[in-house]
């Protein structure tokens, strides 16, 4: 290989690399790519958003509602999730039991309803 040669194939190789860290950083930086970890996470945060959506749609269903919710108004707010467990609406529709995460969303959802 000649001399010419071997220093394009090398400054060429160089540039394939410093190109695809700038790709890697620009992407990860402004284009939104994400890891593996960090999509987990945030699915993990949708599916609770909307269990707890719909935990706090069946506690509103029931047919006394309003008092229900005065009642737990009245509660401190670390008993609250305690409350809506034992009332079985954190559960989702065909589970057996619930995550303790979803009634503790669907609290703080239902806080917005008792301070109205």
């Amino acid at each position: 290989m000649k001399p010419e040669t071997a220093g394009k194939v090398k400054f060429g190789v160089w540039g394939l690399i410093c190109g695809a860290v700038i790709v890697m950083i620009i992407g990860f930086a402004w284009g939104g790519w994400t890891t593996k970890g960090t999509t987990q996470k945030m699915a993990d945060e949708a599916v609770l958003a909307s269990q707890a959506a719909i935990c706090v749609a069946q506690f509103m269903k029931q047919a006394n509602h309003e008092e229900k919710l005065k009642e737990l108004g009245e509660l401190d707010s670390w008993k609250r999730y305690e409350f809506i467990e034992k009332g079985g609406w954190d559960r989702m529709p065909g589970q057996e039991k619930a995550d303790p995460s979803v009634a503790r969303a669907c609290a703080k959802g239902l806080e917005v309803l008792i301070k109205k």
